[in-house]
């Protein structure tokens, strides 16, 4: 009774409280905490459909309101209407315009909303800039003299997940791939569905849906399999991408002139490894995470920087996003059927968009210019040398070894863009390395960053090493007893918790 009276409840309140500043993400301990509380209840529920359903559901809205406060409102509204949409699809399938009016609607409705909290600043800024582009063309005092005023919009957490996911529920409904939700809860279920629900990935309901109706039952093999899924994120985003984040990367990127051409070079590579280890960290969580509760997500990175070409890359990076691209963009504007000019051009605006759905700048969309010009390249070099259409295995080792060192810089240069704080930065990255590199440098270095550059080394050594050591040490997890998979977990958040800064770093793609 002493202890209990001893507790600040108050403060415990306040940590259940959302907060702008510290929104609840995977690696932090509250989230542990909150889903240990969570899982006996749920596992108490695997008979009772319904009822699991309302849980998880309130669950993952009482996360997403720890990530973004009360817009998990908006998150429900967009929902509902979805649901609404479809239902109303569903009703008038002999009335093909009416049909395609709804799905109009839908794509309106929800580009509308993530156009308004993530491009509005940025498309006022267009506008601003093309009235005083006017003004002075013509002479008009009054255009150049406009001011441009900027709105303090928040940008709900994962926005761009969810929308997507519930545009690609609607497509499929108008496709005839699927039936739609009859119950307004189940369709919430699949929406909010807290594991993939900030940062994806993004999961397609006519792979999810079937998964809500069955008793979620865990073997052995799929508890290992989880459990080394949450180990390995962990350690990627809490270990490797934090710590070469806050004591290197960050460093290069605020201030590059103040760093040689080879300390450039190696923030560049840095982030490259930062971001993999970040966003894929986030996917091996959500995935065992989901995996535990008897769902399955499809894979979302395949050792990426093992590609030989940029065609290849995308197949292995963010699948799946760049799926979602390929059938409801690339495919729906023609694919290639065409003709080759045509797929080149529809190429480009794919990833022009796809750099538009990470942010609302001009560094995003050169990124996805410069990478939908690549992919555009190796199509036109295939068509000419028909013998170079060989990918993956199928390339001879030479050639795949010199394909792999390519594709990986090309993807890593491009990355300065996206990471750099604007074009300046871009521009003094790129001038430190081509202008003053001084590899003699290159023992101090080693000498001054040791614990960075052994983390950039052991990210790079485990994401290039065969699968099959990753399938040896996940079967010696699986094959491990309850007390030592439980120590395995234990000892790898003990050393998460030693090697973070004091505060928690948020997931980078939670600003997408």
């Amino acid at each position: 009774m002493d202890f209990i009276q001893g507790l600040d409840f108050s403060k415990i309140g306040e940590l259940l409280l959302y907060h702008r500043e510290s929104p609840m993400i995977f690696s932090s301990g509250l989230f542990f905490l909150l889903f240990l509380c969570f899982l006996p209840i749920y596992m108490l529920l695997r008979k009772r459909t319904l009822l699991r359903i309302i849980y998880v559901t309130l669950f993952s809205l009482y996360f997403y309101y720890k990530s973004s406060g009360i817009f998990f409102l908006l998150l429900v509204a967009g929902a509902t209407s979805d649901f609404i949409i479809a239902l109303l699809m569903e009703k008038t399938f002999h009335r093909e315009r009416l049909r395609r009016f709804f799905v109009i609607l839908s794509t309106c409705i929800n580009l509308g909303v993530l156009g308004y909290f993530k491009y509005f600043n940025f498309l006022v800024d267009l506008g601003g800039n093309f009235l005083h582009f006017i003004g002075g063309w013509f002479g008009i005092p009054v255009l150049e003299s406009i001011t441009v005023v900027h709105f303090d919009i928040f940008l709900p957490v994962g926005i761009s997940f969810y929308t997507f996911q519930t545009m690609s529920y609607v497509i499929d409904v108008y496709r005839g791939r699927i039936k739609p939700l009859h119950r307004w809860i189940d369709y919430i279920f699949y929406v909010s569905f807290f594991p993939q629900l900030v940062a994806g990935p993004i999961v397609r309901a006519i792979d999810f849906i079937p998964q809500i109706y069955r008793r979620p039952l865990v073997t052995r093999s799929e508890f290992g399999e989880a459990l080394f899924l949450i180990v390995s994120g962990l350690i990627k985003k809490a270990v490797i991408s934090d710590y070469i984040s806050l004591n290197f990367v960050d460093r290069i990127f605020d201030q590059p002139l103040l760093y040689h051409g080879v300390e450039n070079l190696l923030g560049v590579y840095g982030y490259a490894l930062q971001i993999y280890c970040d966003f894929s960290g986030y996917s091996d969580m959500a995935i065992g995470i989901a995996l535990l509760l008897g769902f399955r997500f499809n894979i979302n990175f395949d050792t990426p920087f093992q590609s030989a070409t940029i065609t290849e890359f995308w197949r292995r990076w963010h699948i799946s996003l760049s799926t979602w691209l390929k059938d409801y963009l690339y495919i729906s504007m023609g694919g290639n059927r065409k003709g080759r000019f045509r797929t080149y051009i529809n190429l480009l605006i794919t990833m022009l968009l796809g750099g538009l759905w990470h942010g609302a700048g001009a560094k995003f969309i050169l990124w996805g210019a410069l990478h939908g010009v690549a992919l555009a390249i190796h199509k036109f070099t295939m068509h000419l040398f028909p013998r170079c259409k060989a990918m993956g295995k199928d390339m001879k080792p030479f050639w795949r070894v010199m394909g792999v060192i390519v594709t990986f810089n090309f993807v890593a240069f491009v990355f300065i863009p996206f990471r750099a704080d604007n074009m300046l930065v871009v521009q003094n990255v790129l001038h430190q390395i081509f202008y003053d590199f001084q590899p003699a440098l290159i023992p101090q270095i080693i000498a001054g960053y040791p614990y960075v550059l052994a983390m950039m080394l052991l990210g790079y050594i485990a994401h290039f090493i065969p699968k099959k050591v990753d399938h040896r040490i996940q079967g010696a997890i699986t094959a491990s007893p309850l007390v030592l998979q439980a120590f395995y977990l234990l000892l790898i958040v003990f050393i998460v918790f030693q090697i973070k800064s004091a505060d928690v770093q948020p997931f980078i793609y939670f600003q997408f």
